[in-house]
């Protein structure tokens, strides 16, 4: 006989908690098994981009150069992340995860050898490609596992502001963490650190068996065709809203380097880094609080509408204290575009898909990083210092204009509910 599959039965909600809560959230039976080792294993991925930036730099004297091998690792993560995804749904996160953080440490280990030993610039993309491909998806499998726990609950919302700010959680202490190893300890540091991490969260995160959504199984003599997420209209209209918001991470995460380099407080770049991911994280808390009336449509259009503006502002910065400033509104801007986009999966997405449908929002936020890496690296080394600023307003500026045209496709229709693991299927399938 086949073997048995637990299931999770979604949260309950009763009359009270129509005005949920984070108490109420972290109150979820057993959500504490899957929270605090996926907050380890996610910790590694805020510190990636930046230590290979400041390594790649550090070796080769070129910010174009750093920005070209982090983007290859970004471009790499956001091509192989919806497959990693489709085969957790498929196969379990377990079965994926484990392999994935051995590859993931092992090719980080030789991306840092490679930049030690000034390696050509070819070789340093061949390390970088496995490198990327390989970062664990940890964020979307604890969204998943949010989803399963919570089905039909107005929790959903105050779950996806929850992992939205522990997302940026990692990403004030990352940055802080991957400066202060790469400028005090080694410029190898940080990336080698990320990689102890990810294997030692990663494994931690993969043990906890009990929490994972269930795998779904063809019965019968039904065949449910394993579609692409990336078939609903919506979570496509979504993908080019995250590449928007990319751009503003690697936008910012060279351009940074590169003003506190220019004005010889190097140390400062994770301070100021940290300041944008706090914005991120204070607005994301007070997102997940308010029990909010209009539609999440709605919720995401004027969010975006002020993340443009105010990223648009960047490049005229030329003072620490007013890039701060303008980093910590463009920061408080970012969080309720994405918590709102995570929120909007769960009513585009059948149950089946969702953890494909959430890699492929990472992945956008990864490729627009690596595009903004690589365009804010040459913008840097070839015009004037804070040039590379200019990307995550071009970023955001474009992806308002697609959202604000394809708006319409964010509305879910509900007869996708009935289709397991796919969408558009002619043989309908009833999603638990």
């Amino acid at each position: 006989m086949g073997s048995t599959v637990t299931t999770t039965e979604p949260e309950k909600t009763s009359p009270a908690s129509s005005r949920p809560g984070y108490g109420q959230l972290l109150r979820t039976r057993g959500a504490w098994t899957f929270l605090l080792p996926g907050f380890a294993a996610r910790q590694p991925f805020a510190m990636l981009t930046l230590s290979i930036v400041l390594l790649v730099q550090h070796t080769t004297g070129s910010y174009g150069a750093a920005g070209a091998t982090a983007a290859a690792t970004g471009v790499s993560m956001a091509l192989f992340a919806p497959y990693s995804g489709r085969l957790a749904d498929r196969y379990g996160q377990r079965a994926v995860l484990i392999p994935g953080v051995l590859v993931h440490t092992v090719a980080g280990l030789s991306l840092t050898a490679l930049a030690l030993a000034h390696a050509p610039l070819w070789a340093l993309f061949l390390a970088a490609v496995p490198t990327g491909a390989s970062v664990p998806q940890v964020g979307p499998m604890v969204r998943a596992r949010w989803g399963v726990k919570l089905q039909g609950s107005p929790l959903m919302t105050t779950a996806a502001a929850f992992e939205s700010v522990t997302d940026e959680l990692t990403f004030v202490f990352g940055p802080l963490l991957a400066t202060a190893l790469c400028t005090t300890v080694t410029p190898a540091a940080g990336l080698v650190t990320e990689g102890a991490l990810t294997l030692v969260g990663g494994l931690l995160f993969a043990a906890q068996k009990g929490t994972q959504p269930p795998v779904s199984r063809d019965s019968g003599h039904a065949r449910v065709k394993h579609a692409s997420a990336l078939r609903v209209p919506g979570v496509r209209v979504l993908v080019v809203t995250f590449l928007g918001i990319g751009s503003v991470f690697g936008g910012m995460q060279v351009s940074l380097a590169a003003f506190t380099e220019s004005i010889g407080e190097p140390g400062l770049n994770g301070v100021l880094y940290g300041v944008f991911a706090a914005g991120n994280m204070l607005s994301g808390i007070v997102c997940g609080a308010i029990a909010w009336k209009t539609t999440p449509q709605h919720r995401l259009v004027v969010g975006y509408t002020g993340l443009a503006i105010v990223a648009s502002a960047l490049w005229t910065a030329h003072s620490v204290l007013l890039l701060a400033g303008l980093g910590l509104l463009v920061g408080m801007c970012i969080a309720p575009a994405l918590i709102t986009g995570y929120t909007l999966v769960e009513g585009l997405v059948p149950a089946g898909a969702r953890t494909e449908a959430f890699t492929w929002l990472t992945g956008a936020v990864a490729l627009g990083q690596a595009a903004a890496v690589t365009v804010a690296g040459q913008l840097e080394d070839r015009l004037w210092g804070g040039a590379g600023f200019l990307v995550p307003m071009a970023g955001t500026v474009l992806a308002l204009a697609t959202l604000l045209t394809l708006r319409s496709r964010l509305v879910a229709r509900r007869q996708n509910r009935t289709v397991a693991r796919g969408v558009g299927h002619r043989v309908p399938v009833t999603v638990d």
